[in-house]
């Protein structure tokens, strides 16, 4: 294929450094090409079209389910260190309770009255709430990861960008999978499905199960549980009915049961409170007084209508109801006193349908146009208790307090993107998206006499409201094909995350907590590449953006002084003020020879406060983007060999790095984590055409890194909670 001095230029302006699944377009008709040295192509919906990965002039990475084997993403958080600008890990002591950020845009604080801005849709259907969001990983087709905002082509808008788990087709043949794997900290993992279709094709399903489990890293040596054991169950089942080429209906049900225990946070400095207690040397271990709860239940049901309306329009609709329910102990100081022990209960309810129009009569316009809507309801009761032993409670210094009430969100959008293809090398894509979204409260936080917390003897908040937000959020997108190889885009984006109220306003202390909180915005300016070289052995995908951020939503512990001469404090909610986000990011894939297979990513994000009021007072130079590490990236090398009886033998190592990151608001020196590298492995023997090996390593290095933590200094609280230690896994896989 042709290489022209425009795109070597770029490509070495850029240099090579990028993900691993990322793939090259068609190359059919191309003579003398030795597909064995090719990029294999992978299909996306970005555009809710179907488009080869490369034709897309978004910033997009995509995993297949055989990539995702190869890589050892086992749920949504794994895929950390695989996606430019994306940090992604289970929030602070859950298993499944999602923290996503992408390009520094992302929620930290996990509780009930706030939305995610980092979208996630499972099979079109927005999941508004963190709670259950570290999905597993089983039975799909693929993975898509959308970075910037998202409006004009999704449902929910969402600001900072979208994952998408797309599960696997409905089949029109019997087929499934089972899959066991055994592994070091009491790994045992079990995943199944199977689908089949009527004789006539008519009736098809599809059922798919993951039960996983281990020991957990740690222990609570007060009690001599253990923290963070996992223990969650997740099951899938979809019905079709495809009576014509012309129409088919599907049902979908789902559901996660997490079990788990609470992770361990390790106390980094001795508490003022109790000092007695120094910290422990392991990352893992606890001494809290509080029952191990942790459970989190979310189900889901979805209606997808397909019709071929006419040769140019095709007509889908998506209907769907859900849920979760979360009971959790949250042991802030985690010692047997109760400096901070906090009980919680979370649950929400959804109801979304999203009506899709899309256009393509074979000419040079296409595109979609929708309708949305979704109404939820999230809920909460939170019991706090702050200083509940001697000597403080003798001393009349222990503090009771509860948050409660729920937040309602309706939200009416219509949006459209279309493309004109102006000639064969340029092309023109307009999108807009207008919402009408209410946030309705009832926010009710007491004080009490006691534990018990029957009587109350204060009152923080008890007051209703509502918030309403009209918004339009335009996108445009211009990209020329220089040739075959070569595509270079440009786009101008927004997006906008609305506001609403803080479920743990304290009207008392400070007034404004209890306000509305303001909608957050951002302007995104990107300039990208898709290019592929030697006969499409080369892939090398470029963005350069800059975000323009305003009206910052942050969640942050807000101290104050009672009466009696002592602090007390809050979660409050903020809007922080201005700033920008600049960023390069470069995904790449290689493959030099038959077999081999060299690629990777990296993203440099330039983060700064241009405003952050602070009483009055600007404090942007003092402040800092959490989850925004400087530098970050990974690198993969794979080799695949064959084997006797038609079986393949491959072979991966894989290293990521990322540089200093703030995980929290506080910017604690103590919680944050400095540059760290982790190391990964894995062989998958193909034994022949059903069974397959695969022996997989994590964090082989055993390296100790954070990922996020507390820091309370009124109570004297700062805590770490750690990823995962170096884990080994032999896993077993049968499919028919």
């Amino acid at each position: 294929m042709k290489r022209t001095h425009l795109s070597l230029a770029i490509g070495l302006v850029i240099g090579l450094s990028g993900s691993p699944v990322l793939h090259a377009q068609d190359t059919a008709g191309a003579p003398s090409v030795d597909k064995a040295k090719q990029l294999d192509q992978i299909t996306v919906t970005a555009r809710k079209r179907e488009e080869t990965l490369q034709d897309v002039p978004i910033a997009v990475s995509a995993f297949t389910a055989q990539s995702l084997e190869k890589q050892n993403v086992q749920n949504l958080a794994d895929l950390q260190g695989k996606v430019p600008s994306l940090q992604i890990y289970a929030a602070r002591g859950s298993n499944t309770t999602l923290t996503a950020y992408i390009r520094g845009i992302g929620q930290a604080d996990p509780t009930w009255g706030f939305d995610p801005a980092v979208g996630i849709y499972l099979d079109d259907v927005y999941v508004a709430r963190p709670q259950g969001a570290v999905l597993d990983v089983f039975d799909v087709s693929r993975i898509e990861v959308l970075r910037g905002p998202q409006g004009s082509l999704y449902g929910k808008n969402t600001i900072g960008g979208a994952i998408k788990y797309v599960s696997n087709p409905l089949p029109t043949k019997t087929e499934g999978a089972v899959e066991v794997t055994a592994g070091t900290h009491g790994e045992k993992d079990i995943k199944a499905s199977i689908g089949g279709a009527s004789a006539d094709k008519v009736w098809r399903g599809r059922a798919a199960v993951a039960s996983e489990h281990n020991d957990g890293f740690g222990k609570n040596l007060n009690t001599g549980s253990r923290n963070g054991n996992k223990n969650t169950n997740s099951a899938r089942a979809t019905i079709g009915y495809f009576p014509s080429d012309h129409f088919n209906a599907q049902l979908e049900v789902d559901g996660v049961r997490d079990n788990s225990n609470p992770r361990g946070a390790k106390m980094l400095i001795a508490n003022k409170f109790d000092p007695a207690y120094a910290p422990l040397s392991s990352n893992f271990d606890t001494r809290g007084g509080m029952a191990q709860l942790n459970n989190t239940t979310l189900y889901g049901t979805g209606l997808t209508l397909n019709w071929v309306a006419s040769s140019d329009w095709t007509l889908k609709s998506v209907t769907a109801v859900r849920g979760s329910h979360t009971d959790t102990a949250i042991d802030f100081d985690t010692l047997p006193e109760k400096i901070a022990d906090v009980t919680a209960m979370y649950k929400d309810h959804q109801f979304s349908e999203e009506l899709q129009a899309n256009y393509d009569a074979g000419g040079s316009l296409h595109g979609v146009a929708g309708l949305y809507y979704f109404n939820g309801s999230a809920s909460g009761q939170i019991h706090n208790i702050f200083l509940g032993s001697p000597p403080y409670s003798t001393l009349g210094y222990s503090l009771y307090g509860s948050t409660g009430g729920r937040i309602g969100t309706r939200s009416l959008a219509a949006y459209g993107d279309f493309t004109w293809d102006i000639n064969p090398s340029w092309s023109l894509d307009v999108g807009v998206r207008m919402t009408r979204e209410t946030k309705s409260a009832l926010i009710q936080n007491y004080g009490y006499a006691d534990e018990t917390f029957s009587t109350p003897i204060s009152v923080a908040a008890n007051f209703s409201g509502s918030h309403t937000t009209n918004n339009a959020s335009p996108k445009v997108s211009l990209d020329w094909s220089v040739n075959d190889n070569v595509k270079l885009y440009a786009s101008y984006s927004t997006g906008f995350h609305s506001g609403g109220y803080n479920i743990r306003a304290n009207c008392t202390a400070i007034p404004t907590s209890c306000r509305p909180i303001k909608d957050e915005k951002v302007q995104s300016y990107e300039l990208g590449s898709k290019m592929t070289f030697f006969d499409d052995a080369l892939m090398m995908n470029t963005a350069l953006f800059r975000n323009v951020y305003s009206d910052i939503q942050l969640s942050v512990f807000t101290s104050y002084t009672l009466p009696n001469g002592s602090q007390g404090f809050f979660g409050d909610f903020t809007n922080a003020g201005k700033g920008h986000i600049d960023g390069l990011e470069e995904e790449f894939a290689w493959k030099p020879a038959d077999g081999w297979t060299l690629s990777g990513n990296f993203a440099y994000l330039h983060t700064k406060y241009t405003e952050f009021l602070s009483g009055g007072v600007n404090i942007a130079d003092q402040q800092k983007f959490t989850n925004a590490p400087k530098w970050s990236g990974g690198l993969s090398l794979e080799n695949t060999r064959p084997v006797g009886n038609g079986g393949s033998l491959t072979a991966r190592v894989n290293y990521t790095y990322q540089t200093m990151v703030y995980p929290e608001t506080t910017l604690s020196p103590l919680i944050a984590q400095g540059a760290y590298g982790l190391w990964n492995a894995g062989i998958i023997w193909q034994i022949d055409q059903p069974w397959s090996l695969s022996l997989q390593g994590t964090n082989l290095a055993n390296k100790s890194y954070r990922t996020t933590g507390y820091n309370i200094g009124s109570l004297g609280i700062i805590t770490g909670f750690y990823g995962a230690p170096r884990m080994v896994t032999l896993s077993a896989r049968y499919t028919f």
